[in-house]
């Protein structure tokens, strides 16, 4: 895996740059923002991830750790890939996710180019508790600690006899075709979370 890349700038294009290591040039995806921040012939760091396909090797970097972590995160989403990944971080800031997020809002999402209302929607229930939002805590019964819907809903179809597994897959699936209304109210979600499992409890609980 090569996690990091320090060289000369040899080449600049919109989406990418070739950083010179020991006289090798490697092409790495980047944001527009990491290229127009580039010089030709000026050093430049960039912390990488290595994506393997059958029929290619793709390096990606990003100015931070954060934003590679969060770039990480992104790939484990149901149909996000790495170019919809870079272009999320190329919209939107670490910090501009992470509340997007918190705040179970998939309007930022939507505006990335090639992430439709769908994959928004997924986003937002999968990274669910997994990254921080830079925003104060609420204040009253909402306040911070509060796990968002979602998980509230999976940890009820636990506590109903449900495998974790099922119930978060089944969560996502619901939540993801669901209404703005549906999404965002634990009794509704758990309500058409329990109406698409159906009899299903039966064959999942107890073996």
């Amino acid at each position: 895996m090569i996690s990091s890349v320090r060289g000369t700038a040899v080449h600049i294009d919109a989406d990418s740059v070739v950083v010179e290591v020991g006289g090798v040039g490697l092409h790495v995806a980047v944001t527009p923002q990491i290229a127009r921040a580039t010089h030709l012939g000026e050093p430049v760091t960039l912390h990488t991830t290595l994506i393997v396909r059958e029929d290619s090797l793709s390096l990606f970097g990003f100015e931070s750790r954060d934003e590679l972590a969060v770039f990480t995160l992104l790939l484990g989403v149901t149909g996000v890939g790495p170019k919809s990944a870079l272009g999320v971080l190329a919209t939107l800031s670490v910090a501009q996710i992470a509340d997007a997020v918190s705040a179970d809002d998939d309007a930022p999402f939507r505006r990335v180019s090639g992430i439709g209302p769908k994959t928004a929607k997924l986003i937002v229930l999968q990274l669910a508790g997994k990254i921080v939002s830079t925003r104060p805590a609420a204040s009253g019964p909402d306040a911070a600690g509060t796990p968002a819907v979602p998980a509230q809903v999976v940890q009820a179809l636990v506590g109903l006899g449900w495998s974790e597994r099922i119930a978060v897959d089944a969560v996502e699936t619901v939540a993801s075709d669901a209404g703005e209304s549906d999404r965002t109210s634990v009794p509704a979600l758990l309500r058409l979370t329990l109406a698409a499992l159906g009899p299903a409890r039966k064959e999942t609980v107890g073996g």
